[in-house]
């Protein structure tokens, strides 16, 4: 078999010199594409050229959806809960009271008193040290808390989230509502808002602030703990004589020294006075999301007295009452046994000059249902001197009206 190896050769070649002319052609468009792509990029930083402006516009549009959500986050960060703190928590204070105890005990001896007295029924005196909570109600010094904080206080010094202690003197307290008003000596603090609490939702935010780690820590800084309010009108009478009336009840943390703080709204206005909470044993005293606190209405009623009078003036009726039984009932023309019948009415009394005689059975006084004495009670924890209050009663089977305007309790001679 002949091959023609000189030609096929020249074929070779002339392929060989084809591919890189087109090799040559090819390389050099495609290094001027990248000047030309390299030219552009520049243009566009510099933000030359209609084509270029367009292309800035839309990498500030995915440089700004990168950062977005960053904003967005630290934007939700400063919300309703931060900025109420923010509001009231300048206002809260911390008190630190030495109280003298009485106590018995069997297990401390005294061989002198026992000599005399069985050990059990010695009385023992001991200094303790109770801390609490409370709040600035006006500029010039008074500042509202519980009761029970500052009890039988024999020292009392407040401390403020500035650093600053001051000595402090209890200006007025209510037993029954367990109020309390404060005196320090101080100008310029920066007072609390007061909410309405006749206004509350149950569901709604509740920011428990206090300091229950103020020795422990140290800090008069006010601690923060959230939750909704959980129900209204929760009613208890732990002792003879104190009342804890239509109380609000919230799942925010309150713990032993948030006593006689604020309870405040996602507005930042004080709704309450944190009080108690239901721990469920004596070996957890820690909360367990149950806790209670006086309305501001009626906490900020019952503090204008104590400021004013020094004391809460109790209201007059000159109506002494009983509860009715079914049989009582029945004799006076009152088919249900709710309610309380009128035993006496004193002369020149509120209950004489709102038309009250002797047999009437009252069944309801202001917005409070009255189906026994105790309800009387109950009612009373929110009635004040000079209110008048819209009563319901029967008189020989016909239900009637009028309006019991109260009046200070008379002085002894």
């Amino acid at each position: 078999m002949n091959i023609d190896r000189g030609g096929r050769t020249g074929t070779y070649i002339l392929l060989l010199l084809t591919g890189t002319l087109i090799g040559i052609v090819g390389g050099g468009e495609f290094v001027r594409y990248l000047g030309t792509v390299k030219e552009k990029n520049a243009q566009q930083a510099g933000g030359a050229g209609p084509q270029s402006a367009g292309s800035s516009a839309a990498q500030e549009t995915a440089s700004a959806a990168s950062v977005a959500p960053a904003d967005d986050i630290a934007a939700s960060r400063d919300n309703a809960i931060v900025r109420a703190t923010r509001m009231v928590a300048p206002g809260v204070v911390g008190i630190v009271v030495t109280q003298i105890q009485v106590v018995s005990t069997p297990y401390y001896s005294n061989d002198f008193f026992d000599l005399f007295f069985s050990p059990q029924y010695v009385p023992r005196i001991r200094q303790v040290e109770n801390m609490g909570s409370g709040f600035v109600i006006r500029a010039d010094g008074l500042i509202l808390t519980n009761n029970h904080v500052v009890d039988g206080a024999r020292e009392l010094f407040v401390n403020f989230p500035d650093g600053r202690q001051m000595r402090g003197s209890v200006a007025g307290y209510d037993e029954k509502t367990d109020i309390a008003v404060i005196k320090v000596d101080a100008a310029g603090l920066k007072p609390v808002v007061l909410g309405n609490s006749d206004q509350l939702m149950i569901g709604e935010w509740a920011i428990a602030i206090g300091n229950p780690f103020l020795n422990f820590m140290l800090d008069a800084h006010p601690t923060v703990t959230v939750g909704v309010v959980s129900a209204l009108d929760r009613n208890f009478t732990p002792s003879e004589g104190v009342y804890y009336q239509s109380m609000i009840q919230t799942d925010a943390a309150i713990n032993p020294g948030n006593s006689g703080g604020p309870l405040i709204n996602a507005l930042g206005e004080v709704i309450g006075i944190n009080t108690f909470i239901y721990t469920g044993s004596r070996e957890n005293k820690g909360s367990i999301g149950i806790g209670f606190a006086i309305p501001i209405n009626r906490a900020h009623r019952v503090a204008q007295e104590l400021i004013q009078y020094g004391k809460r003036r109790h209201p007059w009726t000159g109506i002494a009452v009983k509860a009715i039984t079914r049989e009582v009932a029945l004799a006076l023309g009152f088919e249900k046994a709710d309610g309380v019948v009128v035993m006496d009415v004193q002369k020149n009394s509120p209950g004489e000059s709102a038309g009250f005689k002797r047999g009437d059975i009252i069944v309801r006084l202001g917005r409070q249902l009255v189906r026994s004495t105790a309800d009387i009670e109950v009612a009373f924890v929110d009635f004040f001197v000079e209110d008048r209050i819209p009563v319901t009663f029967v008189r020989q089977g016909k239900e009637l009206k009028t309006v019991l305007v109260l009046k200070e309790y008379p002085r002894q001679p």
